[in-house]
């Protein structure tokens, strides 16, 4: 079985006033954790060291959390992972916010027209999340990123065109909010990530020329909700022989139209969110 990574730090929440709601506040952040924990799960010790809070302060909120069905522990290992009620609203919430639901038919596309590997990646703050991975029959792959995986932002081709589609003075205060962890992932990379998102910028597609992995390249396009604001990138990573620049204009097309059609099935998920208010 492949062992999870070790859980990022949930999305911080902002402190409440009253104990009550720093209680749920709490709770939330502990199970975004179990969440990210994946099919591994999580021990008691884990979950206290990434929330920041005393074991039995986590112990007395997991059971809180297990009573509601949201999370459920493993009898042999011992391990916390999302319990059945979280499955359910995680699908009663996959219509409305599901961006997944919406790509998925255009990332097999890609991946089957290419050969390559297709992400989807979707911003979380000064992070990005890979939501989803699919693999084409090319033999080499490159494995930099993958199903999961946060990085913080601008670190990858799909992060990077996330970056890109928003105003600059916001993208470039999540570089520089990013720029700490950056520089622990990759020593000296933040000027480089400045100079492609400029390039994303002027071109309409992010370009990672192996900055992390040597050899790993991606080459990305975001998806925009109708207001303009980033929903998500879809993203081909492949070895670098296989992104010159002739198939780089090839591969960027098809992103293009496979992020303005999954555009249109938000668009109209928009349009009908609207007429059921109505």
């Amino acid at each position: 079985m492949t062992q999870a990574p070790a859980p990022s730090p949930a999305a911080p929440v902002p402190e409440p006033a009253g104990g009550g709601a720093q209680a749920v506040a709490r709770a939330l952040s502990l199970l975004s954790l179990v969440g990210r924990g994946g099919s591994a799960g999580l021990g008691l010790t884990e979950l206290a060291g990434a929330a920041g809070l005393t074991r039995p302060t986590v112990r007395r909120l997991l059971l809180a959390l297990a009573a509601a069905r949201m999370v459920e522990q493993d009898r042999r290992t011992r391990r916390y992972h999302l319990g059945p009620e979280a499955y359910l609203l995680g699908t009663f919430a996959a219509e409305r916010h599901g961006i997944l639901h919406h790509a998925r038919e255009s990332m097999l596309r890609l991946a089957h027209e290419t050969g390559d590997t297709v992400l989807l990646t979707v911003p979380q703050g000064d992070h990005t999340l890979c939501l989803e991975r699919i693999e084409g029959d090319f033999p080499i792959r490159t494995h930099a990123l993958m199903r999961g995986d946060r990085k913080p932002a601008g670190v990858g081709a799909g992060a990077l065109a996330l970056l890109a589609a928003l105003p600059v003075p916001e993208a470039d205060a999540l570089l520089q909010k990013a720029a700490p962890l950056i520089e622990l992932l990759a020593p000296g990379l933040a000027p480089a990530l400045a100079d492609d998102l400029a390039r994303a910028r002027a071109t309409g597609e992010a370009l990672n020329p192996g900055r992390v992995v040597p050899g790993s390249w991606g080459l990305g396009v975001a998806i925009l909700w109708r207001d303009g604001r980033p929903a998500g990138a879809l993203s081909i990573a492949a070895i670098e022989n296989r992104m010159g620049e002739a198939r780089r204009t090839e591969l960027a097309a098809a992103l293009h139209r496979e992020a303005r059609l999954v555009e249109s099935r938000l668009a109209a998920l928009e349009t009908q969110q609207k007429r059921n208010i109505a």
